[in-house]
């Protein structure tokens, strides 16, 4: 249970990512209202999976999904670049997640 709560709050990080970044600063009531609440479920999600997961694993892995989801909105929902090296660096990214999950006792 405790791995669907970390995907889950890491699911909810990059929705408060891309959220905050529609928010524009804080200056639209809408986005900084959805960012706020997927804030605070991010983080209590992420408390809940670290009652059984090591700390290290846990907020490796809820960082690099909220890394890696935020590129990739960043790409496919608002048209960022996507070069070679980002390209290389979010597949970097991913390969530290296998190998944090794979060294987990949990």
């Amino acid at each position: 249970m405790a791995w669907i709560y970390l995907v889950a709050a890491g699911i909810l990080e990059i929705i408060w990512a891309y959220s905050m970044k529609q928010s524009e600063g804080f200056s639209r009531l809408t986005p900084s209202i959805v960012t706020i609440v997927t804030m605070i479920a991010s983080f209590a999600l992420l408390s809940l999976a670290m009652r059984a997961l090591p700390l290290g694993t846990a907020y490796t892995v809820w960082t690099g999904i909220g890394a890696v989801g935020a590129f990739l909105v960043g790409v496919f929902v608002l048209g960022e670049l996507a070069s070679p090296m980002r390209v290389i660096a979010a597949l970097l990214i991913v390969s530290g997640l296998v190998l944090m999950n794979m060294s987990s006792d949990a």
